[in-house]
């Protein structure tokens, strides 16, 4: 097969599948697929509310076609998979998305088609956990009649800078050959070029590894503040004075969520102890991120206490529910645990975010967002996410939303040290 021979789908048009579809429909005819008609329906009036593609866009895509109808698929002999590859209430990974896309495509997948995967997974699993479905819903056989490829996704929800073409992508395939192809494939839309790993594991473990890393430095960054804050040392002091060496890395302490950095390295930890090897500074760095929310409502409820304000039916305000700024996502938010948290301690917890579809957080967390919190009202405030907005307003408008005595903990490090009463 040529590169000119496919006709290519998208399998999953959430915050990696559409700029993917809308970036490759200026080249090719592309039929978008996904299975949830409402999200269809919203992309066909030229609207995409995870804002990572725009209506001009979306308008100019005049070779992107939409679909929930699997039949609709048989027409094409490329299938590309960006579903999502969330983790379960154990930190399990759950392919259940990626298994019923590997049934779909199954049923309609012909004697030398290619399925693509760029779903977060560890390594092994588009051989080992997906292609025994393609084979079982199309009666072919991998590698003799069909053909497999993994290149990772690498969209970061909210970056405009950091475009799906100007990110080198990884690419993979089951053969040499196929490969080839698939790498020609993609330089048709990256601007900056492809690197093609020997392998489809490789490709996995390559993507894997680049948030686990991430995660890691951020629970460095975290634990330090941690110290610091016990020694009541200004954490953001420290790391500036310590940025002024060429070679430090510029992370900074805080929440971690999201789709990848937070959930990643769960599908490396659970393929290396599948394989009997129990990771240690992974899970260390998992545990000390996953307990910063708790943290973060604990030094809240301490600085309370010592400004003897009532805590038990006290009303906290939290600026931002989104795992990042400037961006709707609400996936894997740990904004939530310091919501959580706060309610234990029998506090009224209000959350405000301009970014957030009320209907979608309430769905998700059973959340009433405030859509305009009231002056002279909270007895605590947490700037929880640095959206913009945030910042515009400045600690002196965002100080008004509080009684007289209240506390103001800035937990994104926006202002000055001496406009605020907590950082981390």
């Amino acid at each position: 097969m040529q590169i000119k021979d496919l006709k290519l789908s998208i399998i999953g048009l959430g915050y990696v599948g559409l700029p993917l579809a809308v970036e490759f429909s200026r080249n090719r005819p592309i039929l978008g697929f996904d299975i949830n008609q409402r999200r269809i329906d919203e992309l066909k009036s030229g609207n995409d509310s995870t804002l990572e593609t725009t209506q001009e866009e979306l308008t100019a895509a005049k070779d992107l076609s939409y679909s929930t109808n699997p039949d609709d698929l048989r027409n094409c002999n490329c299938y590309i998979v960006t579903v999502p590859t969330p983790i379960d209430e154990y930190k399990r990974p759950d392919l259940t998305p990626l298994i019923k896309a590997s049934e779909t495509v199954g049923k309609v997948l012909k004697k030398g088609d290619i399925v693509i995967y760029e779903s977060t997974v560890y390594p092994g699993c588009t051989e080992e956990d997906c292609v025994p479905v393609l084979e079982k819903n199309s009666g072919l056989k991998f590698n003799q009649d069909f053909f497999c490829g993994y290149s990772p996704e690498r969209i970061n929800p909210g970056d405009k800078e950091h475009h799906i073409t100007t990110i080198k992508k990884v690419t993979s395939g089951s053969t040499p050959e196929i490969a080839d192809l698939i790498d020609e494939l993609y330089n048709e839309i990256i601007n900056v070029g492809t690197h093609k790993a020997e392998s489809i594991k490789i490709a996995e473990a390559a993507k894997v590894i680049e948030n686990t890393q991430r995660d890691l430095n951020i629970a460095l960054i975290n634990e330090l503040a941690l110290i610091f804050n016990k020694l009541g040392i200004d954490t953001e002091a420290v790391l500036k004075a310590a940025g002024t060496k060429w070679n430090f890395l510029p992370f900074r302490p805080g929440l971690v969520g999201g789709h990848c950095i937070g959930v990643d390295p769960y599908y490396l930890t659970h393929k290396a102890e599948a394989i009997g090897y129990h990771p240690q500074i992974i899970l260390a760095g998992r545990r000390i991120n996953d307990g910063m929310g708790v943290y973060v409502a604990g030094q809240l409820f301490k600085e309370m206490l010592k400004r003897r304000v009532q805590v038990v039916g006290a009303r906290v305000l939290i600026l931002g529910l989104t795992f990042k700024e400037n961006c709707p996502d609400l996936r894997n938010t740990r904004v939530i645990d310091v919501v959580r948290e706060l309610q234990d301690y029998e506090i009224q917890v209000d959350v405000h975010d301009p970014w957030v579809n009320g209907d979608q957080a309430q769905h998700e967390f059973g959340l009433d967002l405030v859509q305009k919190p009231l002056d002279h009202t909270y007895d605590g405030i947490i700037l929880a996410v640095a959206h913009d907005e945030f910042k515009e307003m400045g600690a002196k408008a965002i100080r008004k939303l509080g009684k007289d005595n209240h506390v103001l903990y800035d937990l994104k490090n926006v202002f000055d040290l001496q406009e605020s009463d907590l950082k981390l």
